[in-house]
């Protein structure tokens, strides 16, 4: 399926998408927070999510590609979303040596249970794409970000057939209590833009960014781009997870498919 350029005047069926999920989850808010205790706006985010992703998979194909843009068109500042310095111990820890001792384990419904080193991800064939970060809030920026596919790192594990979700575990926590995670499906799991980055900008990742290893799945909303990660885990599903719902702000009223 062609593409148009990012700067041409045409309406495309994945902007379109994104404009529309946008303006309603924006209506009233001033961030990520009070989306959850709005309940209008969680009504109507959760009427559009089963329509929301089949018209993506319908009219956008399950192997459509996000917008890359050109380097003449990366923010100046690419804004951190969600927490932007976690002060979870673990990763107060790990931070302080540099994340040297840090490791992303793989495992779940895998036949290779996997634990990777940052050296050891920083070595392994990477992709590097330029893509749009589109927040909930309504804000936007533009960044290139560089890591291993997270489909080779499926493949090197072994899937096995019962795994229908990839469960992304995080260091981080909004209400000092619950850790962040998040999770998508095995289409956008192994889509080819969806990496595991550990560089922004050609720099190694920020705090603020995530440090030291943040998912791009690049085809949703940011709240799914789970950062400051330290385990993926491969699920049939999500009931004994936190709150079942498959995410920290889905299990709070954020629906589950957040597809652009």
């Amino acid at each position: 399926m062609s593409r148009r350029t990012p700067t041409g005047p045409a309406l495309t069926r994945r902007a379109l998408l994104q404009r529309t999920l946008l303006g309603a989850a924006a209506l009233g808010l001033t961030g990520c927070d009070r989306l959850s205790e709005n309940e209008s706006v969680v009504r109507l985010l959760g009427c559009a999510e089963t329509l929301n992703l089949r018209a993506q998979r319908l009219l956008a194909g399950r192997e459509s590609l996000a917008v890359e843009y050109p380097a003449s068109m990366i923010s100046p500042v690419f804004r951190p979303n969600g927490t932007v310095d976690p002060q979870t111990a673990l990763y107060r820890q790990l931070a302080a040596n540099d994340f040297s001792d840090w490791r992303l384990s793989v495992g779940g419904l895998v036949q290779t249970p996997l634990e990777l080193s940052l050296d050891t991800l920083r070595t392994m064939p990477a992709r590097t794409q330029i893509t749009r970060h589109d927040c909930v809030e309504g804000w936007s920026a533009i960044g290139q970000w560089t890591g291993p596919v997270l489909g080779d790192i499926l493949e090197q594990a072994g899937v096995h057939r019962s795994a229908r979700y990839v469960v992304f575990h995080c260091m981080d926590q909004l209400d000092g209590a619950h850790d962040y995670y998040e999770s998508i499906d095995m289409v956008e799991a192994f889509h080819p833009q969806t990496l595991l980055a550990h560089s922004l900008n050609g720099e190694p990742l920020p705090v603020g960014n995530g440090a030291p290893l943040r998912l791009r799945v690049e085809r949703q909303l940011g709240y799914k781009m789970a950062k400051y990660l330290k385990g993926i885990t491969l699920v049939e599903h999500f009931d004994d997870i936190q709150g079942g719902k498959g995410g920290y702000w889905e299990d709070r009223g954020y629906t589950w498919y957040a597809g652009i």
